[in-house]
């Protein structure tokens, strides 16, 4: 269990039990569209539960049919609104506005611990962008992604053109983003957009715990490396990420996690591991 109070939150529901911190879209008449405050509730909650050191994998999830429905039109008001004033000042300020958008996401990759989605229904515009920046994926066979924002008069803009082309082919990518069209299950799994397609949510949601908790059972020393070097790895060369691969092992290889391992593999007992560190303020 974790201290961290997530009682008063809009958009999302959070428990943590076991390791395992389970974020839940909570707005399921609304097909939980991504309100304002969501995008302030989301980087916060991943963060917390990151530098509490609360939980060692998160799975997001959401109530009723599907998924996300994507920016809610609140949002797209709101950014008309800045449509005013000295044009240089104006493009700055929505710039800013583009950046802290993709910052929401980008938490989901800069935390230490993996993130898994499981998703139903429709995954649909900033959902695409969402889940994109999840270590891995799963869904349900009535799931379908949408980058809709092309049908909409505009290009995506919070990292799924930026994501998306190193988790499936980037012509499909291509087809996906120029035409705007539905991407069933199947197709998902076939690409590999998703690791596995299961008949229901609740089929679904018991899966993927059953792996969060797998995940729980590893060093999280061990596992944040693994997220650190193959983000790492994404985004530079074969040369450069095993240098940095020696230099993290250099540092971060320790022995307790080792030998409690060895032990426990004896032993025929599970493993217990300390846990991360606090990000605590150094000054």
């Amino acid at each position: 269990m974790s201290d961290l109070d997530f009682s008063s939150l809009e958009t999302l529901s959070v428990t943590i039990e076991n390791h395992i911190a389970h974020i839940q879209l909570c707005r399921p008449t609304a097909l939980n569209s991504m309100i304002p405050s969501f995008w302030r509730e989301l980087p916060l909650v991943v963060r917390q539960i990151d530098q509490e050191a609360s939980a060692r994998v998160i799975v997001i999830s959401s109530q009723g049919k599907h998924f996300s429905a994507g920016m809610d039109l609140s949002v797209f008001t709101q950014m008309g609104q800045s449509f005013s004033g000295e044009p240089a000042r104006r493009a700055e300020r929505l710039r800013r506005m583009v950046l802290e958008l993709q910052d929401s996401f980008n938490a989901l990759e800069e935390i230490r611990i993996p993130v898994l989605a499981a998703l139903q229904g429709g995954v649909i515009g900033g959902a695409v962008d969402m889940v994109c920046a999840a270590d891995s994926r799963y869904c349900t066979q009535d799931a379908f992604f949408t980058i809709k924002e092309t049908e909409l008069g505009m290009t995506a803009d919070v990292g799924t053109l930026q994501r998306l082309p190193h988790l499936i082919p980037q012509g499909l990518v291509r087809e996906l983003a120029f035409t705007g069209r539905n991407m069933a299950a199947a197709e998902a799994k076939d690409c590999g957009l998703v690791n596995q397609v299961f008949a229901d949510q609740a089929t679904m949601l018991a899966a993927v715990m059953a792996i969060a908790q797998k995940i729980t059972m590893n060093s999280p020393m061990a596992v944040a490396g693994c997220k650190e070097m193959l983000n790492y790895s994404r985004d530079h060369n074969v040369y450069d990420s095993l240098n940095y691969m020696a230099t993290w092992q250099a540092g971060m290889f320790q022995m307790p996690d080792v030998q409690e391992a060895m032990a426990a593999g004896q032993q025929k007992r599970l493993p217990d591991y300390a846990p991360l560190h606090k990000k605590t303020p150094n000054m």
